[in-house]
């Protein structure tokens, strides 16, 4: 039997991970009330572990638990470490070589999602959240072409229905309510890998002071991903592509020791290490980490966040920064409906255009990234190669990607249009390395240089300042977009960029 509920809450939360406990606590702190469902109950086992400054410095201090992650014991990450490509040489490149990011917020956490994943849904909670765990989503409630609500099962077996003024949908990859509004995930054709990975214990680490850093190692079929949780936990995944999927019909350990056996750098840090077998880290777990875009982020009523949204390759540990991130914007949007619903559309048109353009940025990069080995006999990167474009190319498909020029395609369907459209970043960063005397310079400076890089960092500068600034007192920003929109003063909804960023008067609509 289906208990219904009438109108009980101003906005709906699907999900407790990091997208959805932000994007409900930004919008619990401006006085409305909030449901937040999740299926699980936390502490919850999750996949993720490695953080940006941005996530730390920014959304987690304007969420209030600052304090409470670098508390946490959590290991400390100043950067990442790649031994990448064809040269033998790893390189690092740390946050702090960044003007963007230098001082004392040029440092990120390795995490245990376990645990972080938990601080941010017991804040939600303080914050005025009613967090309802062990609430599996069935359906979407809608009025015409409009989400009013939800239908979920609660841990007792009762089938409820709940409306709000608004809903929003952070389930994760495995979410398919985008269905329900026929919306399309769009698979890139480039990024379709898979992971296996697991835990070990005792395993080495890189010198000090880079001993937290991440480590992605790359091998002929795939890369590696060495993620350092504490002294003695490491998680470690191995990525190869799909044409490579059949090996994991084998033996889970058989495959993993192989495929260790073939990368030498891993093999050598894991050559004392104990696997872990016991309790939540205590087996081997397979992931599809297929690159892939919605070609909607939102429908009147309803917003899509995080992976939820879209999803891109890990391996510059985009995943909790893209959540939080979305979550931030996705709450600016929410809370500026909820005091102005006729600028609806105005206001997620601004969310999706930042987060399309962010999400784009990373998979940009990524697909130059990926063109470092000048092998053409490996396999795994001649499916990936790219080439040289100019200026004015990569801008269109920095908009393409970032969902803000004439074309709705936020992935490209063929290799030929790919290619077009792509950088010579990945040729370049291997002739530094091959090049320089010091790798780790080398890819400092590329990585420094990286004008996608710098696109996030700059906006990771954003966010911390806003983060940092008096309570109501920031300096405005620029707009992104022509006739685009500026945080408020205490960031947590949209304002036009010729208001002050403190008026609390509706937004105009666009072009009035």
């Amino acid at each position: 039997m289906t208990e219904k509920i009438d109108q009980d809450a101003d906005a709906i939360v699907v999900g407790g991970g990091p997208a959805g406990s932000t994007a409900a606590t930004f919008v619990a702190m401006q006085g409305h009330k909030v449901v937040l469902l999740d299926r699980d109950h936390f502490p919850r086992y999750q996949i993720g572990e490695s953080l940006l400054p941005s996530t730390v410095h920014g959304i987690c201090v304007m969420l209030g638990v600052g304090e409470e992650i670098k508390q946490a014991g959590f290991m400390l990450k100043r950067g990442g470490t790649f031994r990448w490509g064809k040269s033998p040489d790893p390189w690092t490149f740390t946050f702090a070589a960044s003007p963007t990011l230098a001082g004392p917020t040029s440092n990120a956490f390795q995490v245990e999602r376990m645990k972080f994943d938990n601080i941010l849904l017991n804040n939600a909670k303080r914050k005025g959240v009613d967090v309802r765990e062990g609430c599996t989503v069935t359906d979407l409630l809608t009025d015409g072409d409009r989400v009013v609500g939800v239908t979920y099962d609660d841990d007792e077996g009762r089938r409820v229905e709940l409306r709000a003024s608004f809903v929003a949908v952070a389930g994760g990859n495995t979410s398919q309510l985008h269905r329900k509004l026929n919306i399309e995930r769009k698979f890139s054709e480039y990024f379709r890998n898979v992971a296996l990975f697991g835990y070990y214990e005792n395993g080495k680490r890189l010198p000090e002071p880079n001993a937290g850093n991440i480590l992605c190692a790359a091998f002929e079929d795939g890369w590696f991903w060495y993620i350092p949780l504490s002294d003695q936990l490491t998680s470690v995944g191995a990525v190869i592509a799909r044409e490579k999927a059949h090996l994991l019909q084998e033996d889970h350990p058989t495959v993993m020791s192989n495929l260790i056996a073939a990368c030498p750098m891993i093999a050598e840090y894991l050559a004392d290490a104990r696997r872990v077998t016991e309790g939540p880290y205590g087996r081997f777990r397979v992931r599809r980490d297929w690159s892939y875009s919605n070609d909607a982020f939102w429908k009147p009523g309803a917003v899509f966040l995080g992976d939820a949204a879209c999803f891109v390759d890990p391996v510059f540990s985009s995943g909790v920064h893209l959540a939080t991130y979305s979550g931030l914007l996705g709450a600016r949007s929410m809370n500026s409906y909820l005091r102005d619903p006729a600028n609806e559309t105005r206001y997620f048109n601004e969310f999706e255009r930042r987060y399309r353009r962010e999400f784009g940025v990373f998979y940009s990069f990524l697909a130059s990234f990926y063109d470092m080995e000048q092998d053409t006999g490996s396999y795994f990167w001649d499916a990936r190669k790219v080439t040289q474009s100019d200026a004015s190319d990569f801008e269109a498909f920095i908009d393409l990607v970032g969902g803000v020029s004439t074309s709705n395609e936020p992935l490209y369907s063929s290799i030929d249009e790919f290619k077009e459209s792509t950088t010579e970043l990945g040729t370049k960063l291997q002739a530094a390395v091959d090049d320089s005397p010091d790798p780790d310079a080398a890819g400092q400076e590329f990585m420094s240089r990286s004008a996608e890089m710098n696109t996030v960092w700059q906006e990771s500068r954003q966010v911390r300042r806003q983060a940092s600034a008096p309570p109501g007192r920031i300096r405005p920003e620029q707009p992104l977009f022509e006739d685009g929109l500026i945080p408020s003063a205490d960031g947590l909804r949209w304002t036009a960029p010729d208001r002050r960023p403190d008026d609390d008067s509706a937004v105009p609509a666009a072009g009035s």
